[in-house]
């Protein structure tokens, strides 16, 4: 790296007294020291950086790896992590200082560890990696406390007690400190009266640790009746030995409940467990389960919760307190004291890649944040991804099963509808076959669920008269209308528009016409072939939070719903146990596009969609819509045979030489200079790896060719199972410049290809 980006320049914070302060006090104690000995350490810092800065370190400072310091750089002051001996590639004469040293424990090992790894892995700014573990600056000050009431020093009977003063008296006499609302709301008192026996030293005021937003769950609390095959399986995950193991159980064959046991034993064992799930949407299920197992709710960590409850759940993981986190896939970045076990339920999910930023597979940096600190890991999935599956066989993982449903239920039958033979009328998308299922459900007062997995109202409007399509202004994508919100969106960059009253192209007034169906088409034709029936539509756009989501899933469960019309987000986790048909309207969506992973997908999604049928005592019954019901994923659906499947799609991916079998990474090449993006495309083209065992592939216009008004070319490099793409890409990409805007992003293990 260049020494002048080595280099901080300044040792004042512009504009943040408290860090001016502390550096004026760690300045006074360097210069009473001058004469020992600086050490040079190396001071990572959460910025896009490929390496730590060299800081001079006091003698009179003791550091170590991990600890949270403050540096100057440039103007300010930052705070970072020592990371290590310095590099000493600049002269010691320009370097700066630390600060300070934050007075919080240092971040640990094993975290510091797993950040070298990941940005090694992705090839990811290590700096960059570090912002994920320190996602909540705020929790490395003081912790603020509030403000209780507690007895005063004062002799009641030197003052007047009023019949409201004398009831606080009594109540707090034998109640901890309570703040004044609370302490108010339990007397029956006002504030007012809090605050003036306050005055009148009746009561003072004493600090308090802010709630935490979690409770300790008791690992002994009892847990419910096992079947005997659950039991099994609960005892083999109970030993908590290190390494990898498959829970591989059928919809609603109680993974949960089986991989709880392996929670009550490590808590049992004095340290903290981790659950990292797909979807916020799916977490009040599972935290209603969870707190009436151990009789208290576990720490969340998602993008919906406050800025307080996230200091404080930081700050919880940090120093321990918090024992079981369930979170979305950033949690497996947080700085755990003492991390014992992880789970990555339904690890089958694509949510599960991050794709903007640091890219990353949390699945699969699961495993190996597990084996840096000799732990076990726990994948749950009714319908394991491949790269899982092939890991089993091939006695990297180990597995238990369950294959049938607990309490006696039955898995649904699938039937295929062929959209050839039963078409359905002009503009609708329930074939005749469906609708009728759908009549004779709903008939007999249980509930059937329609799936859709396309938000919004239809995905392309165009002009009846010239044909115009009304497209993002920044994206390679058609604007989606969205009838709910009134609005045209882009579902890639979120731009968004009203309806224009007339076609920009020709003109033309009230021409516009909506093509194709979307959720909230498929609602509009079951309000008319069903007016009737209660409906609710579940997708990203209604589920807007955890609390949201909780507040519609009791809705179904509690039979205030007829009909539940809904995209992805209600196709795993949930239990309707009034719910027994699911009727599927397009079965082929995911198979379009090239993805190596389509009929994969298409098999996963289908089923977990499938599975939210039947889990009651009646049995379910699935129809998938399909204009190709003779292709491969379809026939599998309808037998069932979900080896056989994968089988064949791994014998695919085998002679093919694609992953699991093979790997890729994808460079994506962007700038809002079209021309600028196509030379710099050939210069990369010309310096290729050519060998054997590698193939470079591009450069191509991405699908989406234009993304948030960045122009994009893509390469595509594919390696031989033996060869590491990392060590290909950087011989490739030594030297090589991107000058003004151009970005060259990095996917190892790419799973999106657009």
């Amino acid at each position: 790296m260049p020494t002048e980006t080595k280099r901080a320049d300044s040792a004042a914070a512009a504009g943040d007294p408290a860090s001016q302060d502390n550096a004026a006090r760690d300045s006074g104690a360097r210069n009473s020291t001058a004469a020992a000995a600086e050490q040079i350490l190396g001071v990572l810092l959460p910025l896009a950086l490929f390496q730590p800065y060299d800081y001079l370190v006091p003698g009179d400072f003791a550091l170590r790896r991990g600890d949270f310091v403050t540096v100057p750089l440039g103007r300010r002051l930052v705070t970072g992590v020592v990371w290590g001996e310095g590099a000493g590639d600049v002269p010691r004469e320009k370097l700066k200082a630390v600060a300070q040293r934050l007075p919080v424990a240092p971040l640990p090992a094993i975290t510091c560890d797993f950040i070298d790894w990941v940005a090694q892995y992705c090839m990811a700014p290590l700096g960059a990696v570090l912002r994920m573990a320190m996602s909540v600056p705020e929790a490395l000050q003081p912790e603020r406390q509030q403000k209780a009431w507690a007895p005063g020093d004062a002799d009641p009977a030197s003052r007047k007690l009023t019949p409201q003063r004398a009831k606080v008296l009594q109540f707090v006499a034998d109640q901890p400190p309570l703040p004044a609302t609370e302490l108010a709301r339990a007397t029956g008192v006002t504030t007012a009266v809090i605050a003036a026996m306050g005055k009148l030293g009746l009561l003072k005021q004493v600090p308090l640790p802010l709630p935490r937003p979690y409770g300790r769950p008791d690992a002994d609390a009892a847990g419910p009746n096992l079947s005997s095959a659950q039991a099994d399986a609960a005892a083999a995950l109970a030993r908590l030995q290190p390494g990898v193991t498959l829970i591989d159980g059928v919809t609603g064959s109680g993974k949960t409940e089986v991989y709880f046991e392996a929670i009550a034993a490590t808590l049992r064992a004095g340290r903290q467990v981790l659950v990292l799930v797909p979807e916020i949407a799916l977490t009040p299920q599972w935290l209603t389960r969870f707190e009436a197992r151990f009789g208290a709710p576990p720490a969340q960590w998602h993008s919906e919760l406050t800025g307080l409850a996230r200091r404080l759940t930081w700050r919880g993981v940090h120093d321990g307190s918090a024992r079981v986190v369930v979170g979305a896939r950033s949690a497996l970045f947080l700085p755990y004291r003492d991390l014992g076990l992880i789970i990555v339920d339904e690890e089958h999910e694509s949510a599960f890649k991050q794709e903007d930023g640091v890219i990353y597979q949390a699945r699969d940096m699961a495993v190996v944040r597990g084996h840096l600190a000799k732990i076990p890991v726990i994948l749950a999935s009714a319908t394991p991804s491949l790269e899982t599956m092939v890991n089993v066989e091939g006695g990297r993982y180990g597995a238990v099963h369950l294959p049938a449903r607990h309490g006696g239920a039955q898995l649904p039958e699938i039937g295929l509808i062929d959209l050839r033979v039963d078409k359905p009328p002009r503009q609708s998308w329930i074939a005749p076959s469906l609708r009728a299922e759908l009549a004779a459900t709903l008939a007999t007062g249980d509930q059937a669920l329609l799936f859709l997995n396309r938000r919004g109202y239809a995905p392309l409007t165009l002009c009846r008269t010239c044909g115009h399509r009304l497209q993002c202004p920044r994206c390679t994508a058609w604007l989606v209308e969205h009838r709910f919100h009134q609005k045209l969106m882009c579902h890639h960059c979120g731009f968004e528009q009203m309806m224009p009253p007339s076609c920009p192209a020709c003109l033309s007034e009230g021409s516009f016409a909506a093509c194709g169906p979307g959720v909230e088409r498929l609602a509009e034709e079951a309000a008319a072939l069903f007016p009737e029936a209660r409906r609710l539509v579940l997708t990203s756009d209604t589920v807007t939070g955890p609390a949201r989501a909780d507040q519609l899933m009791k809705m179904v469960a509690a039979r205030e719903v007829d009909l539940v019309i809904g995209t992805q987000i209600i196709a795993k986790g949930h239990n309707f146990p009034h719910l027994t048909l699911v009727g599927v309207v397009d079965a082929d969506l995911g198979l379009h596009g090239g993805d190596l992973r389509a009929a994969e997908r298409t098999f996963q999604l289908m089923s977990q969609v499938a599975g939210r049928a039947g889990r009651g005592m009646k049995p379910g019954h699935v129809l998938l819509q399909t204009h190709d019901p003779d292709r491969h994923v379809m026939q599998a659906l309808k037998s069932g045979d979900r080896d056989a499947f994968m089988a064949a799609e791994a014998e695919d991916r085998r002679a093919a030489g694609m992953p699991p079998f093979g790997r890729l990474a994808a460079l994506i090449l962007s700038g809002r200079d079209e021309a600028a993006v196509q030379q710099k495309a050939r210069e990369l083209a010309r310096a290729a790896p050519h060998r054997a065992g590698i193939t470079v592939l591009g450069p191509a216009p991405a699908p989406l060719a234009l993304l948030r008004g960045r122009h994009r070319l893509r390469f595509l490099l594919k390696t031989r199972r033996e060869i590491a793409p990392q060590g290909v890409l950087r011989h490739w990409l030594r030297g090589q410049k991107f000058p003004g805007d151009l970005r060259l992003q990095i996917d190892i293990d790419p799973y999106s290809f657009m």
